[in-house]
Formats: structure tokens, sequence, C-alpha cells
């Protein structure tokens, strides 16, 4: 026999040990991704509705296990944990925990929001950020309202020791300004929308390039263990950024479905505050974020000696975003 074919020699090399066979391959793959959704998140709650990772992986034998976070911090302390794979935060927000030694990687854009403002109640007689000195702000640390209100106290010569910070998760803290219980609220939409329209209450300082890009974060042991699993997440996660640009009625339906809020709030939420047009981490979003690292540092949330911009580049995994899929 002058030659063999391919497929004999591939198996001999199988059968010898020298390549992995199909079998063992999918032996190292994870019977479940776990992946987050969240109301911050428009698009986690569209793929959720539609199913469409669980077909994706139902070939695979894996299963797709659905959590919800409450805030940026919440997806971040669970991805540090290892209790999620994929988690939704605030770019800024998993900068800072980056720097805190949680070991994630970045790989994917959901929207550009403007999902935090500073808000406080219809009467309150505050009407700017240097008003807030003395008085209680209910906030979620390690998101990014929190990031933005330490920014906004900054740009007045204020800080967070100027106020009295109330900790509460971004539900709790609208819950305690219609309450009465605080004076103002470090937002985030659409509990933000839903006092604003049901409730009377004020934004009362808004600043949308200070608001930091949704961003898509995964465990970086997941990330170095699966990259193409990691790619065939993102490729799912793109078709559906794509498709609620083309089928807006159905996204407004998920959110609505997931959040049990009327449709002027998800309109408000979806239409006047959520850019969904792009999902790469692009200089655009490197930028904002690296900005919002620097004033954080200036205001002493970050070390000094942090090489912030380090940080950022060993953060963003680049390339894992499908392109013209």
């Amino acid at each position: 026999m002058k030659f063999l074919s391919r497929r004999l020699v591939l198996g001999l090399a199988v059968s010898l040990g020298l390549l992995p066979s199909a079998a063992s391959l999918a032996a190292d793959n994870p019977d479940t991704i776990t992946i987050d959704w969240a109301t911050y998140n428009p698009v986690s709650m569209l793929l959720k509705d539609k199913g469409w990772l669980e077909e994706e992986f139902a070939k695979d034998e894996i299963s797709i296990h659905w959590v919800q976070s409450l805030g940026s911090n919440k997806a971040l302390e669970f991805l540090n944990a290892g209790s999620i794979d994929f988690g939704s935060s605030a770019g800024a927000a998993a900068l800072v925990s980056k720097i805190n030694g949680n070991p994630i990687k970045s790989v994917y854009v959901f929207s550009k929001p403007e999902w935090t403002a500073l808000v406080t109640a219809k009467d309150s007689g505050i009407n700017s950020v240097a008003d807030l000195k003395g008085k209680s702000v209910a906030v979620t640390r390690g998101t990014d309202p929190h990031i933005f209100l330490v920014r906004a106290l900054q740009g007045v010569g204020l800080t967070e020791q100027d106020i009295t910070p109330v900790l509460l998760q971004h539900p709790d803290g609208a819950t305690a300004l219609v309450r009465g219980d605080v004076d103002a609220w470090a937002g985030l939409d659409p509990m933000m929308a839903n006092v604003e329209l049901n409730e009377g209450a004020r934004l009362f300082h808004r600043d949308a390039d200070a608001n930091t890009y949704g961003i898509l974060s995964t465990r970086e042991a997941f990330l170095e263990q699966h990259p193409d699993l990691v790619k065939r997440v993102l490729v799912v996660y793109e078709n559906a950024r794509k498709y609620a640009l083309d089928h807006p009625d159905e996204l407004k339906a998920s959110f609505v479905a997931a959040t049990k809020l009327a449709d002027a709030v998800a309109d408000k939420q979806l239409n006047e505050r959520t850019d969904l047009s792009n999902g790469v981490i692009g200089e655009a979003q490197r930028e904002s974020i690296l900005q919002a690292g620097l004033a954080l540092q200036k205001a002493g949330v970050i070390e000094p000696g942090i090489d912030v911009q380090n940080v950022l580049d060993d953060l963003v995994a680049d390339g894992y975003v499908p392109v013209g899929n």
C-alpha cells in the first residue's frame, strides 16, 4: 500500500493515544454553563427568554443555568466565587474588581447605557451635587452608580466622607428614596426610570459620558480551559444583540415579562437610555473605562501605585467577538 487514507491515519493516531478522541474532548466540556441575567442588561433578558443558548449547546449535552445579578457588585462576586461563568457589569466596576484581585476577563459589550444618575425626591430641595454635603445617599458599592457618585462628588470638591452613604442593593435604594429614608440615591435603571415616572423622583445630576459601558466578563480559568465555548457563547450573544435591534418590540416584551414593570418604564430605559449598536470592546470603551479608573484613583478609591492602564489591558480579552457572522 503506497498510502494510507487520512481517516485511517487519524484513527490509528487516536488508538495509539497520539491524538485525543472526540469522546475525550467532549468529556473535558462542563456539564453546565452558568450565565447571569440582569435588568440592566436587556440583551440577557431576551436571550434567556428565547432559549438560544440552550439550543446552541444541546448537541453537546451542556445545559445552561441562569442566575440573576442585582448589580455589578453581585455579578462580580459571583464570578470571583466561581458560581457563574459569565457576568454582566459596568466596565469601570469590572476594572475595580480586577484591581482587587478578581480573576476575570472582559470579552463583550452588551450596551452603551445612561443607566445611572443621582436621584432625589421631588420636594427634597436638593438641586446639585454640592447640595449632597451632609446628606444621606443610598448607594451600592462596586457598581457604576457608586463610581458615578464618587466622580460627581469629586467634581465639586467633595468625597464620600462629606455625605452619609447608606449601603443598599439597587432595588432597596429606590425603595429607601421613595419612603424618605434617604435624601438621595445613586440610581440604576430600570428602578430609576420607575421612580422617576411613578413617584415623581428627580434626576438632579446626569452625565451620560460618566456612565461606563455594559460589559460581559468571564472567569479567566473558564476562558483558558474553554476558549471555544466562550466564542460560541458570544456568537449567540451577538446574534441576540442584533435581533434586539431589529425586533425592539420583542426586546421590550422580554424586559416587561422579566421586570414586571410598566411599558412606559421599559420605553424610557430601552428607547432613551440604551444603545445596543456595538458589541466589541474597542478604543471608545477602553477609554471610557480608563478615564473612570483614573478619576477613582484621583479620588483615592484606587491606590496611587496601581497602573490603571496595565490592569485595563489585562482585563480586556480581544478576539472573541464574532465579526460578520
